[in-house]
């Protein structure tokens, strides 16, 4: 396993808790930088993906209830327009 230099912009803050981290435990700055990624990129693959609730309308491989309207009959249900073309 090699090792590549990278330079990094961090928040100032960040990196003075950081070194404080680092010097506390006796480890050097960038032990205490490659823990972190690793932590970080080991529960990344964990999350669950977000999924979209069904709110299907009719039922499945039902007809769709929607194809007894025309286009003009939609646009009235949906907007409240009569007759708006």
């Amino acid at each position: 396993m090699g090792i590549m230099k990278t330079t990094l912009d961090i928040q100032d803050e960040l990196l003075k808790r950081a070194k404080r981290h680092a010097q506390r435990t006796g480890r050097p700055l960038r032990a205490v930088v490659e823990e972190g990624l690793r932590q970080v990129l080991s529960t990344a693959g964990t999350r669950r993906r977000y999924s979209l609730p069904d709110h299907s309308a009719g039922e499945a491989g039902g007809l769709d209830p929607l194809e007894m309207y025309s286009w003009q009959d939609l646009r009235e249900v949906i907007y409240g327009e009569p007759g708006a073309r």
